[in-house]
């Protein structure tokens, strides 16, 4: 069987890879230009340097690089058998994701005068698109082929960038750490995509699920990366000045006390009073999503420790009782259990930031709410915009929506988000069913054998091991 498997990889990885290739270097020669701040045409004496967006964005742009790269991939890096995959597959498949994004998010954004203008801001958000199609991959991991995972990112980025734009675009919500737009998408298309894929055999267990001392290492090592980094994630895409001040902040005082919360969860849950690794690797994040639709308002220090301790114990319940009942009952497997990291989280996080938006007012914010809430703005003409313009100037027109139209639009935005998610998932679920895109057998689940060479002492290096709580579902 495993003969047979490597002889239809080595054929059909290398046509796909070569298809795609061909296509994104055909559309990067038609469509893809520089933009102002890159193209050395647009630069006179009277121009700045320093002034140059790189300088800003860049440094956003590495940390959410270091985030894809190496926190996601160590952190999928925790089973015995699949290291390679873990890591490798993530590197695969970021980096098409990437590429792809460019292209399509920049049709819908970044088009004009029949060219897409690329900059550094452009790869940043191309960046956010490959982090929802990682999440997704993560409900799945495993249990899908390189071929699989790189025909899910051809279809997620698009119908991600559709819905990004559709929902910025026309319901113009607040979401700065993407916990709508991002987060929830990401988790339901995953799911979506593994109802289809569902492997009955697996809820009992898979004997190479199980992880060992060394992969666990290295999976707390991607969770420490992503830890470190996530204030850049949350806070890239808010304005510049005091609110992407308050976003740094909550991410890191949410992210701080949903990890301790996670430790006392973690030895207070586990029938011998210890900690799981599992926990430790995935729970820990948890207040980095909580905050994430709220993470530039004025939620206060004590909002932001409040939700990562809100966030991080729907989190850990989840892990212990959602995922096997999803499993058991639903028919959902969610290998990762992205379903806790990102969607309840996501939900949690979303309605926090309803709450807050109908709380706000020029009392807390002063004039600067309607920088803060844009769309609250009084419309062009209102001369109520004129004296706001007085005290700040640049504030733009808005469309004069009250804080309970605001909320509406969010919820809106919420069902928008779930409903395109689900029903794309599932019909990326049955593209990546097909058996030409080499689907592995049960029995090579969680396999790095079926496609890489490994070392000779692989299997002898495979130290005992114990069942990762996050992947195991028993009765």
């Amino acid at each position: 069987m495993t003969k047979i498997f490597s002889s239809s990889l080595r054929c059909q990885l290398p046509v796909l890879v070569a298809i795609l290739e061909v296509l994104l270097l055909v559309l990067y020669a038609v469509f893809v230009t520089y933009d102002d701040s890159t193209n050395a045409a647009c630069q006179t004496n009277q121009t700045d340097p320093l002034q140059n967006s790189v300088y800003h964005v860049y440094p956003f742009f590495v940390d959410v690089q270091v985030m894809i790269f190496i926190g996601f991939g160590c952190l999928l890096a925790f089973m015995k058998r699949y290291g390679f995959g873990g890591m490798v597959f993530n590197f695969l498949t970021a980096t098409f994701a990437i590429q792809w994004a460019v292209i399509v998010q920049g049709f819908f954004q970044f088009y004009h005068d029949g060219k897409i203008h690329v900059g550094v801001f452009n790869l940043l958000n191309a960046e956010f698109a490959c982090a929802v199609v990682l999440i997704s991959f993560g409900a799945i991991l495993g249990r899908t082929s390189p071929i699989q995972l790189l025909v899910m990112a051809l279809l997620e980025v698009p119908i991600f960038a559709v819905t990004e734009w559709a929902i910025l675009k026309y319901l113009k919500i607040n979401d700065a750490g993407g916990s709508i737009v991002i987060h929830i998408f990401a988790c339901y298309f995953g799911l979506g995509v593994s109802t289809v894929l569902y492997r009955p055999c697996l809820n009992e267990g898979h004997s190479k699920e199980g992880t060992t001392y060394q992969s666990d290492i290295l999976s707390v090592m991607g969770t420490l990366f992503l830890w470190v980094f996530w204030p850049s994630f949350n806070s890239s895409l808010t304005l510049p000045g005091d609110d992407q001040h308050r976003a740094i902040i909550h991410t890191f005082i949410g992210l701080s006390s949903s990890t301790l919360t996670a430790f006392a969860l973690s030895a207070l849950l586990n029938r011998k009073g210890k900690l799981t690794m599992a926990d430790i690797q995935n729970v820990t994040l948890a207040g980095g999503v909580t905050v994430g639709a709220s993470v530039d308002m004025m939620i206060s220090p004590v909002g932001a420790f409040a939700l990562g301790m809100i966030g991080c114990t729907a989190c850990m319940l989840g892990y212990k009782y959602l995922t096997p009942f999803m499993a058991k009952k639903l028919r959902i497997q969610d290998q990762c259990g992205i379903h806790n990291l990102h969607g309840l989280t996501g939900l949690i996080s979303t309605m926090a930031g309803i709450i807050c938006i109908l709380i706000a007012s020029e009392d807390t914010y002063g004039p600067s709410l309607y920088q803060t809430f844009a769309h609250r703005a009084p419309v062009e003409g209102d001369p109520r915009l004129k004296e706001l313009q007085e005290l700040i100037p640049g504030l733009n027109p808005g469309e004069g929506r009250s804080a309970s139209k605001q909320a509406l639009y969010q919820v809106a935005a919420l069902g928008v988000s779930i409903g395109v998610s689900v029903a794309g998932g599932l019909l990326t679920g049955l593209v990546l069913s097909l058996p030409v895109l080499a689907q592995p057998p049960d029995e090579f689940c969680f396999d790095d054998t079926l496609y890489f060479e490994v070392p000779e002492e692989f299997d002898n290096n495979v130290l005992p091991t114990r069942n990762h709580d996050m992947v195991v579902i028993k009765d």
